[in-house]
């Protein structure tokens, strides 16, 4: 009798549960911000700025058809730039076409799959060995590979750069020297307090721009016979801001970093890939 009952508590529990509304289980996750600054003007600015890099997924307007499979092989950076590859590093380029490529409804092959002869593989097709490559497709899921894809950095060139700023300490100096002159006591110290406003005005503002330039390969996996490539350019701009008045400053920089490059690059060159070799 006691079991009965207590089963049946337990589905008045669980019933009560379910009609009372237990919290969502497919809402997105949110996160607290624990920076000390949260909310405050410099962060609002750093936000507002974050926010322009920040991942934005594509419509691809083929999506809703199935692509072939295929696997993606790590790209890399081809530039000769030595200023830009001291500040800049590579990230792993087939790990965002593998993104991009899947959310475009390609059959993306997980690269995984080779794992230690990953490096022959890649080697197979960028000699066009089409014997190697028959022989490392002749293992598992691989068998249905129909494209090898690629993508690389060809080019990375700053192009344009500008820089100006304001230093208030020679205006400051004038505002001096004028109230001294005035011959009054009231001139000269208006002059000294001119002097010590106006010379502590300090401003500066330079920004960089690059061009970076992605190439993509499709490669037929069986010949190793390149069917297609494309290439595609896109700027990206390095600024930075400061200002101080008396001994008040502020100072701002950002722009978008060469992940946010590739990724952003490797969405265009899926989108054509996707609208004509699907």
């Amino acid at each position: 009798m006691k079991s009965s009952v207590s089963i049946r508590c337990l589905q008045a529990a669980v019933t009560a549960l379910v009609i009372g509304g237990a919290p969502a289980v497919n809402a997105q996750p949110t996160f607290g911000n624990p920076s000390p600054t949260a909310g405050s003007e410099t962060s609002q600015r750093a936000n507002q700025s974050a926010d322009q890099a920040v991942y934005k997924p594509v419509e691809y307007i083929n999506a809703n058809k199935k692509g072939p499979a295929l696997i993606v092989i790590p790209g890399e950076i081809k530039s000769s730039n030595a200023t830009f590859l001291q500040k800049f590093t590579s990230n792993n380029i087939a790990d965002f076409a593998e993104i991009e490529l899947s959310s475009a409804n390609f059959q993306v092959l997980e690269r995984a799959n080779l794992g230690p002869i990953l490096k022959e593989f890649e080697l197979a097709y960028n000699l066009g060995d089409p014997q190697a490559a028959r022989k490392f497709l002749g293992m598992g899921k691989l068998k249905s590979t129909k494209y090898v894809v690629r993508f690389d950095i060809l080019k990375t060139e700053q192009v344009a750069a500008a820089q100006q700023g304001f230093d208030g300490h020679a205006l400051g100096n004038i505002a001096g020297a004028l109230g001294a002159f005035s011959g009054s006591w009231g001139g000269a110290r208006a002059g000294a307090v001119g002097q010590a406003a106006v010379g502590s005005v300090q401003t500066g503002e330079s920004t960089g721009v690059w061009i970076i330039g992605m190439r993509y390969k499709i490669i037929n996996a069986e010949t190793t016979e390149q069917l297609a490539q494309g290439y595609t350019e896109e700027k990206m701009e390095v600024g930075a801001k400061s200002s101080s008045v008396l001994g008040v400053s502020q100072s701002q920089q950002g722009g978008v970093s060469l992940d946010t490059m590739v990724q952003r690059l490797v969405q265009k060159s899926v989108w054509e890939i996707d609208s004509k070799y699907k």
